[in-house]
């Protein structure tokens, strides 16, 4: 439990044991979030540099509030260019399901890295 999943995913999976099967629908608000309008902007072709710009790229860049956003491009017509700067399933609600397969304590060097690692340590 160290905010690698949903969180309402990881609390409907507390007290689960091998076997056990967990089937949610999740609400924008628990998953990606809702769509936000203010995250899709236009902008002129020549604030990107020089070279091919093609849709769906993506790069860093800030939202209106000063928060770093990764963007995508959306569209590009007629010198202007397209950004989203929301995760492509915002706004949708996202089906879940899983089956327990193991269930084990954390160890401590998972409990001071906050995550879980996989059966050859950590790589990063």
């Amino acid at each position: 439990g160290f905010d690698g999943i949903f969180p309402l995913v990881e609390e409907k999976l507390h007290g689960k044991s091998v076997g056990d099967t967990l089937e949610l629908t999740l609400e924008p608000a628990d998953a990606f979030g809702d769509y936000d309008e203010t995250l899709v902007q236009i902008e002129p072709a020549s604030a990107f540099p020089t070279g091919q710009l093609e849709i769906g790229m993506q790069f860093e860049g800030e939202d209106p509030s000063g928060d770093v956003v990764l963007y995508t491009i959306t569209d590009i017509a007629d010198g202007k260019v397209v950004v989203d700067g929301n995760h492509p399933w915002a706004g949708e609600r996202i089906n879940f399901k899983c089956t327990v397969t193991d269930v084990r304590p954390a160890t401590k060097e998972e409990i001071n890295h906050g995550h879980a690692h996989g059966a050859h340590g950590h790589h990063h």
